[in-house]
């Protein structure tokens, strides 16, 4: 689509991540476009009762917006609703800010990444349904951090060799499956079929549950650095998940 010499986009695909005050009367809406990545717009007035964007703002929903401006902070123009509205209600609603807390600390300003953005509006829909909402979990995370680019072997050991169910494995940060732990290593201890199972999203053995959640927890963790996820230790209070 061409863009206007203010750079505006019409009728684009969106989801609210996040917003948050801005002066007396506006808000910034961080928004996951399919196109853009994800960008920052002002909601003039948005924080008036009378304002008509104030109700649209609503996370989990596909909206169609539009905005203008060059700067990183862009100026939002309009919301209207997308096709399908979700209810998202107790774990999988908070699996949801816990999806979006993921998107707003890993993913970069307006760097697209369209399947991803498909990926997000799939899991929200699964997330709607309210079943196997671990799984879904792990599925996201893993697939997020593919699409971001990083390297997360899980077929296959560190000298190439074919992972193999019945072998124990310590899986290390940008390394994948090593066959032995050195002192130098810090990494997740996990069986051979728990990584294939990955691979195949196949997440019924507990085993796998089980092992799948810790090393996404410890790969998000080396991702995100120091600061951890606000959402994720209210998962850990309320369920396992």
């Amino acid at each position: 689509m061409a863009a206007s010499p203010l750079n505006r986009q019409d009728n684009q695909p969106v989801f609210v991540l996040h917003t948050y005050p801005f002066k007396e009367t506006s808000l910034v809406v961080e928004l996951l476009t399919r196109d853009f990545g994800r960008i920052a717009a002002v909601a003039k007035g948005a924080r008036r009762p009378r304002s008509a964007m104030r109700g649209m703002l609503q996370s989990f929903q596909p909206l169609v917006g539009a905005w203008s401006g060059k700067a990183e902070l862009k100026n939002l123009h309009s919301l209207e609703w997308g096709e399908g509205l979700l209810l998202l209600r107790g774990d999988a609603l908070m699996c949801g800010f816990y999806l979006n807390e993921l998107m707003l600390r890993l993913l970069p300003r307006e760097d697209e990444h369209a399947a991803l953005f498909d990926y997000y509006a799939q899991t929200l829909r699964i997330l709607a349904q309210g079943e196997e909402l671990p799984a879904t979990l792990r599925r996201f995370e893993l697939r997020m951090l593919q699409e971001m680019g990083y390297a997360l072997p899980l077929d296959q050991d560190e000298r190439g060799q074919a992972v193999e169910p019945d072998r124990n494995y310590f899986y290390v940060a940008e390394h994948g499956p090593v066959s032995r732990q050195t002192g130098r290593q810090n990494g997740v201890q996990l069986s051979g079929k728990t990584l294939l199972d990955m691979v195949q999203n196949a997440y019924s053995d507990a085993q796998t549950r089980q092992q799948s959640k810790q090393l996404m927890r410890f790969l998000l963790a080396h991702y995100l650095g120091d600061k951890p996820l606000h959402t994720r230790q209210l998962l850990i209070d309320l369920q396992e998940l």
